[in-house]
């Protein structure tokens, strides 16, 4: 039986096909996997956020000879990109700087709309932490819905790119800013705030999907205790705080790792960094010393798994208590069934920050195993109960302490991949570290109010043991193939790190990984033989997706940074090695880009971080 069709009209791509069940529940279901099959309709392609595609048309036999099919043009730029595209009825949806959304045809590129939201450029700049950039969007029931840098959650038409709804979330006058993909769980549409390194009180909302009202509202730490706290967890927490730190905000920004388990009702979302970094300013012991105090700070630096009706907190699990390194727990939450131990285990994993890989059970948020994928020192292990075992003298004042994995952490908002076939995760890695020094005050800088002591620190020897994988070589940055059951390292390779670019693994026996310098790369996933390198010439690149059209697999992602980030003007204005969209399919033709010389890069000025 064959489902009936209804013919639409789009008024700029013509006729297009909606579905509906009328004729046979069991053809329209196997039509639905299919179209899903060759969509991406969410970050993380599903709601399980393992970028897994069941896609296996490019396998080791011919994905040497992948080929650019198209590019588009982003922009002017100003940032780097680090969106991940949607795929959905043959369209490409994709978000580039300053927030600009666009919808191509996905099979050539063709424009079929754009929607600029006009963000005030020179008030709004000063006041993002980590860069003009954004992470994605998210899809449902036909409608597109865009995080705005300046601190709105927009609904879109996907076919028209008409605004639906509008809502505020938060203000970029109070340091807060969007820049994390949304998801949708359900009838609702989840969001949170960047900006942790700033004096603010984190947090992340749930917004009707139809009419952009807010159902709940999440907060991440308690807030002033000489006022109601919103709820028990909230009530709980403050105990973990010492009483004066909510005139420094707190942290527990919400910029990334988001799951949803639809059978369990929860929604797992990762927390931020606590704020000031340096513990002394959030409180400090007796003799006014930094050093474990026992104050844990939390939300902040946590998985928590929240029950969606209710915005209410089911339970947590916090990865570094009393934060002193800038150690977001946000990192990308991936949801799977694993055997363990003989057993049948539901779990959510992380690759943090902090240089731990975490498997929890994601029903009850019991500790199952977590063991280092990097070189790490702050902590030695943990105890029966799953707390890290922190070595006292990872705990800095005046003097400079040397911690691994570095500041910008072991792995990032750089996206990783589970494939299922394998049992391995692809987890862009990076290998280094970072000297931290306490400040005499907390220094308001745009960059964060972190109370570090200004400047950089080299390197200082101390007596922490190491933990975890050697180095590759002088590789700071690798792709890791892991075990999750054995937390063990299977294979790895030199390139990427965990900012920037990305790996999607597929069931052709392959993962693609993007590196932030441009290049796109191919894997055996298995074995972890190199089958590709394609250069763009382009820095500054988001993470890649494949789909499928009218029976052809195709490879994309968006990378370039195009104009300086000071730069203030149209975003569709014509600047010298734009940003730029590349798609790929096996033997195509079309001719690379060329590169317009460039100046040198400036050096940064301050600890590497991304919110």
């Amino acid at each position: 039986m064959q489902p009936e069709f209804v013919i639409r009209w789009h008024p700029m791509r013509g006729p297009y096909r909606l579905s509906y069940c009328v004729l046979g529940i069991l053809a329209c279901t196997s039509l639905a996997h299919a179209q899903e099959d060759d969509s991406w309709l969410s970050y993380g392609r599903t709601a399980a956020e393992t970028r897994y595609s069941p896609l296996k048309q490019i396998d080791a036999s011919n994905v040497g000879r992948l080929g650019l099919s198209w590019t588009y043009v982003l922009g002017a730029g100003g940032g780097n990109q680090e969106a991940t595209p949607l795929v959905w009825n043959k369209t490409l949806y994709g978000i580039t700087n300053w927030s600009v959304v666009f919808a191509l045809d996905a099979a050539t590129g063709k424009e079929l709309w754009r929607w600029d939201p006009e963000v005030n450029q020179t008030t709004v700049r000063p006041k993002l932490c980590c860069g003009i950039v954004n992470r994605g969007l998210a899809f449902s029931n036909g409608t597109i819905f865009a995080p705005i840098v300046d601190g709105r959650l927009v609904a879109l038409d996907a076919l028209t790119g008409a605004p639906k709804w509008e809502s505020r979330v938060a203000y970029t006058q109070d340091w807060m800013s969007l820049t994390m993909a949304p998801r949708v769980a359900g009838d609702k549409v989840l969001v949170g705030v960047a900006g942790g390194d700033h004096p603010i009180r984190g947090f992340f909302d749930a917004y009707d999907a139809a009419t952009g009202r807010r159902v709940w509202r999440f907060y991440t730490v308690p807030g002033d205790p000489a006022k109601p706290y919103e709820n028990d967890a909230l009530r709980k927490a403050a105990k973990t705080w010492n009483p004066d730190f909510y005139k420094m905000g707190g942290g527990g920004a919400v910029w990334d790792g988001m799951a949803y388990d639809a059978d369990a009702g929860l929604v797992y979302v990762g927390t931020g960094n606590a704020d000031p970094w340096v513990e002394k300013f959030r409180g400090t012991t007796a003799s006014g010393k930094t050093g474990p105090n026992g104050m844990d700070s939390l939300y902040t630096c946590s998985i928590l798994a929240v029950d969606l009706a209710t915005g209410q907190l089911k339970w947590h699990y916090q990865t570094t208590p009393e934060d002193n390194w800038d150690f977001d727990s946000v990192q990308q939450l991936l949801l799977a069934e694993l055997n363990i131990a003989g057993r049948q285990r539901k779990v959510v994993m992380q690759a943090s920050k902090n240089g731990f890989f975490y498997v929890l059970d994601r029903l009850t948020g019991e500790f199952l195993s977590a063991a280092p994928f990097t070189q790490v020192n702050w902590a030695r292990g943990f105890d029966k109960a799953g707390r890290p075992q922190v070595n006292p003298e990872a705990f800095y004042g005046k003097d400079p302490v040397t911690i691994f994995p570095t500041a910008g952490g072991a792995h990032n908002w750089s996206p990783m991949s589970f494939n299922p076939a394998t049992g391995l995760v692809y987890i862009p890695t990076t290998y280094g570290s970072w000297t931290f020094r306490a400040g005499d005050v907390v220094i308001a800088a745009q960059t964060g109010h972190t109370g570090l002591a200004p400047g950089f620190a080299p390197p200082v020897p101390n007596n922490m043991p190491f933990i975890g994988p050697e180095p590759l070589g002088t590789n700071r940055g690798v792709l890791e193939a892991w075990d999750p059951v054995r937390q063990k390292l299977v294979w790895r390779t030199p390139g990427g790190g965990g900012i920037g670019g990305g790996a999607v693994t597929t069931a052709g026996n392959l993962v693609f990984q993007t590196i932030n310098d441009g290049r796109l790369l191919a894997y055996s996933a298995d074995k972890g033989e190199k089958l590709l390198e394609i250069p763009t010439g382009r820095p500054g690149t988001g993470p890649p997706i494949t789909y499928q059209i009218d029976g052809k697999q195709y490879v994309a992602f968006l990378t370039g940074s195009g104009r300086t980030a000071t730069a203030v003007g149209p975003n569709d204005a014509k600047v010298d090695n734009p940003p730029l969209l590349f798609v790929f399919e096996v033997d195509g033709k079309s001719a690379m880009p060329l590169i317009a010389a460039r100046p040198a890069p400036s050096v940064p000025a301050t600890a590497p971080t991304s919110h």
